[in-house]
């Protein structure tokens, strides 16, 4: 049996493809983008979520963790990582409900179950069912039997992706999927890797042969100031999108700072605390500055 590690599923979503759909999110992400909304993506393992505003010193956690792994101080509950196997005994035994793991393994048959819930809404709006994440690519098995399971009742598919996987791979999931929703966030070799982590040679790349094989796909553009909204590389990523057939449009995602919470309670650090959130007026020059070249752009997804 087949099982996948998401970390939610969303109901009504109206931002990741038409219609109203649900969107499954798989866990674990090649990428590692310092402005990063979704931080518990990133990492494939499941994570220990802890809100200190909750908590309320009872110390339960502490007596009944198998391991010894945690102890109370005067900043509230803290964590030995080494001790520490991920079993969840002291989320379930919370009473004020501080703490949480994020990431669960499920089968496609469980998926399906909470999907088909809404179908009705799929049905009528035109919708469907958006895998995204992190990256579901790095799921591949279950990412393609999930697939395999939407079209056997007749589901609009949608795959969000950041295109860094293997050309192969990327070519046996666009045969079962109907639209691509594909990330391009920088166009510099070197300032990609810098500020992801990894190359963007192959991101490019399975973007032209998604398009070559004739593959639906709408372009996701990510507005990170500082980092990628100089016009160069508006220029350069317009250039770049035109080319191409296929493409619907290309989407403005403006950076917004939701997530800085989420790195506090995950133990990550907020290294995106720094980037101001772009004005309405900036997102209309790169709108038309990207219209320039014959794109048809929408702000927002």
């Amino acid at each position: 049996m087949v099982l996948g590690t998401i970390f939610d599923i969303k109901k009504y979503a109206i931002h990741d493809g038409p219609g109203i759909r649900s969107t499954v999110f798989f866990k674990g992400c090649p990428l590692a983008c310092r402005w990063c909304h979704n931080p518990e993506g990133i990492n494939v393992a499941s994570q220990r979520i802890y809100r200190r505003e909750r908590c309320i010193g009872c110390g339960e956690c502490i007596r009944i963790c198998p391991h010894e792994a945690m102890i109370q101080t005067a900043e509230g509950i803290v964590w030995n990582s080494a001790k520490c196997d991920l079993c969840q005994t002291c989320a379930g035994h919370c009473p004020a409900e501080a703490i949480e793991f994020v990431g669960r393994k499920v089968t496609v048959d469980e998926v399906m179950r909470e999907i088909v819930k809404d179908i009705a809404f799929y049905d009528e709006s035109g919708g469907g069912i958006t895998l995204s994440g992190g990256e579901p690519l790095m799921q591949p098995d279950f990412l393609l039997e999930l697939l395999d399971a939407c079209a056997e009742i007749d589901l609009h598919r949608t795959v969000d992706t950041t295109g860094y996987a293997a050309s192969e791979l990327l070519l046996e999931v666009a045969q079962k999927t109907d639209l691509f929703l594909y990330d391009l966030k920088l166009m510099d070799a070197a300032k990609h890797r810098d500020f992801t982590g990894v190359s963007n040679e192959r991101i490019l790349n399975n973007l032209k042969l998604l398009a070559q094989i004739g593959a639906r796909i709408q372009v996701r553009f990510p507005v990170i100031p500082g980092i990628n909204s100089d016009f160069e590389n508006i220029d350069r990523t317009a250039e770049f999108v035109s080319a191409l057939s296929g493409v619907e449009h290309i989407a403005i995602l403006p950076f917004h700072n939701s997530a800085r919470g989420k790195y506090g309670r995950l133990g990550m650090d907020c290294i995106s605390s720094e980037i101001e959130c772009p004005g309405k007026e900036q997102l209309k020059i790169i709108a038309a500055r990207l219209e320039k070249s014959g794109l048809q752009v929408k702000i927002g997804g």
